[in-house]
């Protein structure tokens, strides 16, 4: 599993929610809502530091953006996107195979 994460969404993580170099932003499943692969589950953002295993991360400006193995299930088999949508004000999350 890889995550990216695009210019647009590392921007807005910047800008509008504060994060810095050293900050990490968790991927994680939450009930409700759906995606592309999941129906009654969504996915929810956490403002936290890897601390354990990771699933999954990437960095960008010295942001983590990761997911954690008791997710496995969520996003198993699956490349996890990330992007921005400026006019609705809200993440895109797409999953590949």
């Amino acid at each position: 599993m890889e995550i990216t994460v695009t210019d647009a969404a590392h921007q807005y993580v910047q800008d509008e929610m504060g994060l810095t170099s050293g900050d990490g932003l968790k991927f994680s499943s939450k009930v409700y809502g759906k995606t592309q692969i999941h129906e009654g589950f969504s996915v929810a953002i956490h403002v936290e530091k890897p601390n354990g295993d990771t699933l999954a991360k990437t960095e960008k400006d010295g942001i983590t953006y990761f997911t954690t193995p008791e997710d496995d299930w969520f996003f198993a088999g699956h490349n996890f996107h990330v992007d921005f949508d400026s006019d609705k004000e809200n993440f895109i999350y797409t999953f590949t195979d």
